[in-house]
């Protein structure tokens, strides 16, 4: 580009975060700020403090947090908070986290409170996810994400009777969750999948191939995570621990990312959007299937993008050229910060 303004530098801030990566952002924001001298906005601490918070940098993110206001005389807004609330919650810093959402000179709103829920989830905070979930619900009593979070929570509790008994008062009160619905494209043509879906034209095959996929994924190790799974009939749960372990091993992921399998030539990369965020057990099975068929698999799900490679032994094109100081869309590379473990560093 012959001129980089703010806007460009913001979504390239932007696009970066949202493919998880949080080093190339911050290289970034220190290059608009000491080498093009631009002053950063809004915008621009969102897409930093969303990086720091998807990649668990939470000291750079709360200096960050510090400098918007001393150092760059900006007021933090809702956006901001909900970005610290996230990454404070996601490092389990969760005291914190409510702490500073009740100092909010401003209402938290669903996004801080819905943050602040996922991360009670995500430690098993059950007292504070229940307080959270009074709170949501007053603002939006309809609002299925909620309850289906909390309803997870006690089940990963052991607590099977309360979330049958919130799964029951969803159905009273009408409140349905979105089915979760997959879709992969191939050879220019979409295909969908639901889950345990067998009405596509190659249904057969696509079981077959995920049959294939548990047997190796069990050979390395993958025990489902049938404990987060609510049981059909709760006075029997223990009986129908297979049922729930099927009804998990055939979310639309999963079946999508088979059909890829057998549907392009190996080595291809696999690219899946999801209507739904991603559930653990399908993260880690796909990391899992990444290593074990050694494809690159890209899941965009309704909050980010989560992508799934091997370490290389040398960085992609787009990395190279990034390093080179040229502005790249993140959405037109594509590419990944990979970790030590071979993977990027998602804090899902």
């Amino acid at each position: 580009m012959p001129r980089r303004n703010l806007v460009a530098w913001n979504a390239m801030l932007s696009g970066l975060s949202m493919h998880g990566m949080a080093a190339e952002v911050l290289k970034l924001f220190s290059r608009m700020v000491a080498e093009e001298a631009l002053q950063p906005d809004d915008i621009t601490f969102v897409g930093v403090l969303s990086a720091c918070s998807r990649s668990g940098l939470v000291e750079q993110g709360e200096k960050f947090f510090h400098e918007l206001g001393t150092v760059y005389g900006l007021k933090p807004k809702v956006e901001h908070y909900a970005c610290m609330v996230d990454l404070l919650g996601r490092a389990g810093r969760l005291e914190e986290a409510e702490a500073l959402v009740r100092e909010m000179p401003v209402l938290p709103n669903e996004v801080v409170l819905g943050s602040l829920l996922a991360s009670c989830s995500l430690h098993g905070k059950l007292d504070l996810g229940r307080r959270l979930m009074e709170e949501l619900v007053q603002m939006d009593p309809h609002n299925t994400e909620y309850h289906v979070l909390l309803s997870n929570m006690y089940a990963s509790s052991g607590r099977h009777f309360e979330a049958d008994g919130l799964r029951e008062a969803m159905r009273r009160k009408g409140i349905r969750k979105a089915p979760g619905i997959s879709f992969i494209e191939v050879n220019g043509q979409v295909h969908q999948f639901s889950a345990g879906d067998k009405s596509h034209p190659q249904a057969r095959e696509v079981h077959a191939m995920l049959d294939e996929v548990v047997q190796r994924l069990r050979m390395a190790g993958y025990v489902p995570d049938v404990a987060s799974q609510i049981p059909r009939a709760m006075d029997n749960y223990l009986e129908n621990w297979e049922e729930r372990e099927q009804a998990l091993l055939v979310h639309s992921e999963k079946l999508a990312i088979c059909f890829g399998l057998i549907s392009t030539r190996p080595g291809l990369p696999l690219r899946i959007f999801k209507n739904l965020r991603i559930c653990t057990d399908c993260h880690a099975v796909i990391k899992l299937i990444s290593d074990i068929f050694g494809r690159e698999v890209i899941v965009r799900d309704r909050n980010r993008f989560h992508c799934f490679r091997k370490e290389m032994e040398k960085p992609a094109v787009g990395t190279r050229k990034l390093f080179q100081g040229h502005l790249i869309s993140a959405m037109a590379i594509g590419f990944v910060v990979r970790g030590s473990n071979g993977y990027e560093e998602d804090q899902d």
